[in-house]
Parts: C-alpha cells; sequence; structure tokens
C-alpha cells in the first residue's frame, strides 16, 4: 500500500513538472530574460533573477487548488493567499488582501506591465476584488474561484478584460 501512495505521488510531482515546463514554454519565459524598469521608478530597481524568482515560484504552484482563506500549498489558495505566498518565498511581505495590495508600490499602466507586476480585478461586483501575478505575453497566474486551482489566464479573454482594474509594482523588500 505505500508502494502505491508513492507512486501517486511521483506520477503527480511528474505531471507538476510537465505543466510547469509548458507553461514556461507558452508564455516565453527564459532563465536569461531582462527587462528595463521605468526610468520614473523609485522604488528597488528588480533585477531579472528577480523577475524569474517571482514568475517561477509561482508558476511551480500551478494545480494547488483554491481555499478560501489559503494560504499555502497544503491547504490551498486564495487569490491573495496565492500573491502573499510567492512574494514571502523571495522575501518581500504584502498585506493579506487584494484590496490592500492594490494599494502597494507603484502603478503600471497596462501596457508598461512586467512579469511579476501584480494585476487586479473586479470579479466580486467591487474593485481590486481579486489580484493576479503578471507574467507576460497577457498571462497571469492565479487562483480562481472555489472549485478552481491555480491557473495561468489570458487577460484578453473577454471575462478578464472587463473586469481589469489595474497594475501594481511592489517595491522588494
Amino acid at each position: 500500500m505505500l508502494g502505491a501512495g508513492l507512486n501517486t505521488n511521483v506520477a503527480r510531482a511528474d505531471q507538476v513538472d510537465r505543466d510547469f515546463q509548458l507553461a514556461r514554454q507558452q508564455l516565453d519565459i527564459s532563465p536569461s530574460l531582462s527587462l528595463s524598469p521605468s526610468p520614473s521608478s523609485s522604488f528597488l530597481q528588480r533585477t531579472s533573477s528577480n523577475l524569474n524568482e517571482v514568475t517561477d515560484r509561482a508558476l511551480e504552484l500551478l494545480g494547488v487548488r483554491y481555499r478560501r482563506g489559503g494560504n499555502s500549498p497544503e491547504r490551498g489558495f486564495d487569490c491573495s493567499g496565492f500573491v502573499d505566498h510567492v512574494f514571502k518565498s523571495i522575501g518581500t511581505l504584502l498585506p493579506r488582501t487584494s484590496r490592500e495590495m492594490s494599494r502597494r508600490g507603484e502603478a503600471v499602466e497596462k501596457d508598461e506591465l512586467q512579469p511579476g507586476d501584480l494585476v487586479f480585478f473586479n470579479t466580486m461586483r467591487r474593485t481590486f476584488s481579486h489580484v493576479g501575478i503578471y507574467l507576460g505575453n497577457h498571462r497571469f497566474v492565479h487562483a480562481p474561484a472555489s472549485g478552481g486551482k491555480v491557473r495561468v489566464d489570458d487577460m484578453r479573454e473577454k471575462y478578464w478584460g472587463r473586469r481589469y482594474n489595474g497594475a501594481r509594482r511592489v517595491q522588494a523588500d
């Protein structure tokens, strides 16, 4: 019986690894990604390794189930718990709710988004009720609603496009 459980965990780990590699390919995220932050930024300049670390950590969590109030891979994530967990893993502390996160950092125009920026949506008839992490190429990773799992979506999809509220670039701690 122990062997069967081990085989299941190995198979799940292999599937997560395949999903992670596929997501990186689809998003065209390479380890040598180099982005220049806007010159007007008064915040600590993020390096390409920091950007890769944020997006890599986020993509490693693909498939973790949604749980309202959740903030760990073991218990599941809600949207802000997911973002908080990813940024905390690289040493950056964020507030716990998406609304509070929307007040941190510097506002970013949609056409100036960079991987690692926070993107916000109105999904509950109030602004800044949902948050995800921008990956590039109009895609973002997030923990969707009940019954869902951490996944990548395209901001150009009708649902997300109509609900987009803005983006923030947070300061690294």
